[in-house]
């Protein structure tokens, strides 16, 4: 109260050999001295209900009364107070004759759209960096940690009364980047190109961020952010390329004289995505690593055939960089809608034909 209010100064007192009923000994707080200004208070529920009590008169008669002194200071000061909504925390409430004196209440949301995360997670990352590889991030990559904050906020397993603040991916964005700084150091790489491995690394800014429903907490904090990892894939594969699960083919009556020949079943017709699958059909596999210098990424990606054309042609990367990462990212999209499997042995991700992997698991 005597930071916001005001107080008896005794020390002020004791030095100008004045009786603490003198009104030269008050000391005034900050509200008083912030005349013709505008002051915040953030986290107004933190504040404890007896000092909510002191504000009521500089609300609605905008005076100060100190230690029962008589004055009236008329103040001219805009009071603007924060806070997240009660079912956010149990720390405390707005008292009621506090809220009614609120002229205004505004009501804020999270961004609506992918462009206006972006442009609030590259104002507050801290990915310009000194002293370490330069870190390039594509702007794929940026699309992807954003699409996790958007799936968090649509999951089942998340607590949206809780809510999915843009810190998730301020977070997630320089543990990648981080990842892959160490990545560029340790292999004496000049630059630093995050890549969708180095996103699992960001797995601790999705876990600390998120409030579980009993489901959730059912499923555990590390597998509900994995599942949340992959609905963001999923959901930004399907911006750029076609369904990759085709819908089945609507029953159709005979003519009289039977099927016509030559006639072509319209879900065995062949997809974009058969190139890269039948690679896989023939017992090949993808290893790739968050550590593997980027010479060796890229040639491991550079195996599978049909893969560099079709990232190529949807997601349209720019430099050989870019092109490694759109690569990743395809597999990861068919992964995502179970055309090809995935399988993490220590830091290791194998990328293999998902039919093969279930009969070898029988």
């Amino acid at each position: 109260m005597a930071d916001l209010i005001g107080d008896v100064d005794p020390i002020k007192a004791a030095s100008e050999r004045r009786s603490l009923s003198d009104e030269e000994v008050i000391h005034y707080g900050l509200i008083p001295r912030t005349h013709r200004g505008i002051f915040a208070i953030n986290e107004l529920p933190d504040l404890q209900t007896r000092i909510q009590v002191g504000l009521l008169n500089i609300m609605e008669e905008r005076d100060v009364q100190i230690r029962g002194f008589p004055i009236r200071l008329p103040l001219d000061v805009c009071i603007v107070y924060s806070a997240n909504p009660e079912d956010y925390t149990n720390r405390g409430t707005i008292i009621t004759p506090l809220r009614d004196r609120i002229d205004s209440q505004i009501m804020t949301h999270y961004p609506a759209t992918i462009e206006d995360s972006m442009a609030i997670t590259a104002q507050e990352a801290w990915v310009a960096r000194t002293g370490a590889p330069v870190a390039k991030i594509p702007r794929l990559l940026r699309e992807l940690v954003e699409s996790v904050a958007f799936a968090a906020r649509k999951s089942t397993f998340v607590d949206q009364s809780s809510g999915v603040s843009a810190r998730l991916t301020i977070a997630a964005i320089e543990n990648v980047v981080s990842n892959a700084e160490h990545r560029a150091l340790a292999n004496g790489e000049a630059a630093a190109v995050p890549r969708v491995c180095d996103l699992y690394a960001a797995l601790p800014a999705v876990t600390g961020k998120i409030e579980l429903v009993y489901e959730g907490e059912q499923e555990g904090p590390a597998a509900v952010s994995r599942r949340v990892l992959g609905d963001a894939v999923q959901q930004l594969f399907t911006k750029y390329f076609p369904n990759a699960v085709p819908a089945k083919p609507k029953s159709r009556r005979p003519a009289p004289e039977g099927p016509m020949k030559g006639s072509k079943d319209p879900a065995a017709e062949e997809t974009i995505y058969k190139p890269v699958l039948d690679w896989f059909a023939k017992g090949n596999k993808v290893e790739l690593t968050d550590s593997m210098p980027a010479a060796d990424y890229v040639r491991a990606l550079e195996k599978v055939e049909g893969l560099r054309e079709l990232a190529q042609k949807h997601l349209k990367p720019e430099g050989d960089d870019e092109i490694a990462l759109a690569m990743e990212f395809t597999l990861e999209g068919l992964h995502q809608h179970s055309l090809v499997a995935r399988e993490e042995l220590d830091s290791k991700v194998s990328y293999r034909d998902m039919l093969r992997q279930m009969f070898e698991s029988l």
